[in-house]
């Protein structure tokens, strides 16, 4: 899978407002993948920082294009589990948001996230989710 047919899958599978969000694929590997959330003021909390919630549901959708990738193509999948520890504040930057799955079965699959600030080698959040593959 390609970014952009990752790209694709995320056009014509997800809600308006996560199409907002404005998420790019930057690179699909062998159950990996990294997604960018770009800057925006709109996504700012109270002291200028990006809101965790637009972080988590960056992350929880890049998930989904990872596992996508990881098998093939997109199938009807829900989140069970995301749970997401914040470690620094973005402020003025993309995030970085680093997927790998760890564990790809027939009915469930597990991830690993990382969120980074562009440029930064310092982690601002780390992620884990489980998928049910319907």
């Amino acid at each position: 899978m390609t970014p952009a047919d990752a790209e694709a899958i995320l056009r014509e599978n997800f809600a308006p407002w996560i199409q907002r969000l404005g998420l790019r694929v930057e690179e699909v590997g062998e159950r990996r993948m990294i997604v960018r959330l770009p800057w925006s003021d709109d996504l700012a909390r109270e002291g200028g920082g990006l809101s965790g919630q637009a972080m988590m549901a960056a992350a929880d959708t890049a998930t989904a294009l990872a596992v996508a990738a990881a098998r093939g193509g997109f199938v009807p999948m829900t989140t069970v589990q995301q749970s997401t520890t914040f470690q620094r504040p973005v402020v003025g930057k993309d995030v970085l948001i680093d997927v790998r799955v760890t564990k790809l079965g027939r009915t469930l699959a597990f991830a690993e996230i990382t969120l980074a600030s562009e440029g930064s080698t310092e982690t601002a959040a780390l992620a884990t989710t489980v998928y049910a593959i319907l």
